[in-house]
C-alpha cells in the first residue's frame, strides 16, 4: 500500500479531486455564502482627505523693522533663529495634528464616544480607535494630507475641514504663547541695557563735569600743541638772549627784558608738565603728568557707553520684533484641498475579501481531501488518533454521497 502512494501520478490526484468535488463544491459554496453575508452586514467606511501646506516664511512678523533697522536688517534673520519666529515646519504640524489634546477636542466635538461604542467613557479607547480611522502624512509635494475615515461621508469631511480649523488655531495660539515668552526674555535684556546704558552715561558725565572736559583727544591734542609751540617760543627767545647778551651786554634794557620773557616762558612750560592748578584756570588745557590718568579714565568710561549703545542697537529691534510677534495672528497654513463628502466608498472591499476568503478555504481543503482519502484506504493505524480521523472521513462520505 506504501508503494502504490508513492507511485500515485499527477491523473491519480485529479482523480481524487473528482471523487470529492461535492465536498469541495459544497463546503466553498456554504464558506463563500457566509463570508458574503457576514462582510456585507459591515457598514461602508468613506475617507475624506484634506490637503495643508505651510505658507512660505516671508518675515511678515517683521512688519517695518527694515527702515529702523536700515544696513542692521540681518539682525531681524538673526532674531528670529535665535528665538523661534521662523515658518512653521511640518514636524510641528503633524505634532499638533497627531496631539492628545487635538484628538480629545475632535472627539468631544462630534461626540465619537458614541459612534465607537465606548460605553466605559474610557478616553484612552477612544483615542486609540480614532487614531485608527485618522491620518496624517507629508505627501511627495511637499504638503500635507491628513484623512479621516467614517460610516457618515458628511462627518468624515467635517471632522477633516475642522481639523484644519483646530491645527491653524492651536499653532497660532503655541506661536503667540512661543513670542510671548520670548518677548519677556528680551524685554528684561532690553531694560537691563537700559540701565546700564544710562549708569554709563552718567560716569561719564560726572567724568566730564569734574575735568571740565568735553572730548579727550582733541582736548588733550590742544594741550600738546600748546607746549610745543611755547617750548618752541622759548627756545627762539634764548637764541635772541644769546645774541642781545653778546652784542649789548647783561645790563641792557633789552636783554632784561628777553631775559623776563624767558622766565615766563619756562614758567608756563613747568605748568603744563607739573601744575595741577592748570585745569583750574583752564577748560581746555591738562597739565602732562595727569594726562595719562585722564585719557585712561576717559576711555574706559567711554567704552562703557559705547558697549551699551551697540548692545541696544541690537536688542531693540529684537525687542520690537518680540512685540509685534506676540500681536500677530495671521494664518500660519494655508488649505489647499478642502474635504468633500466621499461618494465612493473606502472599505470594506468585499470582492477582495470574497475572494480571499474562497482561494483560502480552497487551498485548505484540497490537502484536507488528501489526508482523508490516506486515512480512509489505508489498512492499518498506528494510533488511536488515525483511526478517529478515518472514521470521521467515513461519515464525511457517506453525507456527501461519495463513491470508493
Amino acid at each position: 500500500m506504501a508503494e502504490n502512494n508513492q507511485n500515485k501520478s499527477f491523473s491519480d490526484y485529479l482523480y481524487i479531486l473528482f471523487k470529492w468535488k461535492r465536498f469541495i463544491f459544497i463546503n466553498l459554496l456554504v464558506i463563500t455564502a457566509i463570508t458574503t453575508g457576514i462582510v456585507f452586514l459591515v457598514p461602508n467606511q468613506y475617507k475624506a482627505t484634506a490637503t495643508i501646506m505651510i505658507p512660505p516664511d516671508n518675515q511678515m512678523g517683521l512688519g517695518g523693522l527694515s527702515s529702523l533697522l536700515g544696513g542692521k536688517s540681518s539682525i531681524a534673520s538673526v532674531g528670529s533663529r535665535l528665538f523661534g519666529m521662523s515658518s512653521t515646519s511640518e514636524d510641528m504640524l503633524l505634532g499638533i495634528l497627531n496631539s492628545r489634546s487635538a484628538l480629545v477636542n475632535v472627539i468631544d466635538k462630534f461626540n465619537l464616544m458614541k459612534y465607537y461604542d465606548i460605553d466605559d467613557n474610557n478616553m484612552d479607547k477612544v483615542v486609540k480607535a480614532f487614531k485608527d480611522d485618522f491620518s496624517a502624512d507629508p505627501n511627495e509635494y511637499g504638503m500635507i494630507d491628513f484623512s479621516i475615515v467614517n460610516k457618515d461621508p458628511k462627518i468624515s469631511a467635517e471632522i477633516a475641514n475642522y481639523l484644519v480649523t483646530l491645527v491653524d488655531s492651536m499653532n497660532i495660539e503655541f506661536s503667540i504663547q512661543r513670542a510671548k515668552n520670548n518677548r519677556i526674555f528680551i524685554e528684561k535684556r532690553y531694560l537691563q541695557n537700559v540701565m546700564d546704558l544710562k549708569a554709563a552715561e552718567d560716569s561719564l558725565f560726572k567724568f566730564q563735569k569734574k575735568y571740565g572736559i568735553v572730548a579727550v583727544p582733541e582736548q588733550l591734542e590742544v594741550t600738546v600743541k600748546a607746549a610745543a609751540e611755547i617750548e618752541s617760543e622759548l627756545m627762539k627767545k634764548e637764541l635772541e638772549s644769546y645774541m642781545i647778551l653778546n652784542y649789548i651786554g647783561e645790563n641792557s634794557p633789552q636783554y632784561q627784558s628777553v631775559k623776563s620773557e624767558i622766565n615766563l616762558l619756562k614758567k608756563k612750560v613747568q605748568e603744563l608738565k607739573n601744575s595741577s592748578n592748570l585745569s583750574a584756570n583752564s577748560n581746555v588745557l591738562f597739565p602732562f603728568k595727569n594726562m595719562p590718568d585722564i585719557a585712561i579714565q576717559y576711555l574706559r568710561t567711554y567704552r562703557e557707553v559705547e558697549i551699551q549703545q551697540s548692545i541696544l542697537e541690537i536688542v531693540l529691534p529684537m525687542y520690537e520684533q518680540a512685540k509685534v510677534e506676540e500681536q500677530k495672528s495671521i494664518p500660519t497654513v494655508m488649505l489647499v484641498d478642502k474635504a468633500v463628502s466621499p461618494e465612493l466608498k473606502y472599505s470594506p472591499k468585499r470582492a477582495i475579501i470574497i475572494a480571499g476568503i474562497f482561494f483560502l478555504s480552497t487551498f485548505i481543503l484540497i490537502p484536507l481531501i488528501f489526508i482523508g482519502e490516506k486515512a480512509i484506504t489505508s489498512s492499518s493505524f498506528e494510533n488511536p488518533l488515525q483511526e478517529k480521523i478515518s472514521d470521521l472521513f467515513k461519515s464525511i462520505i457517506k453525507i456527501y454521497h461519495i463513491r470508493f
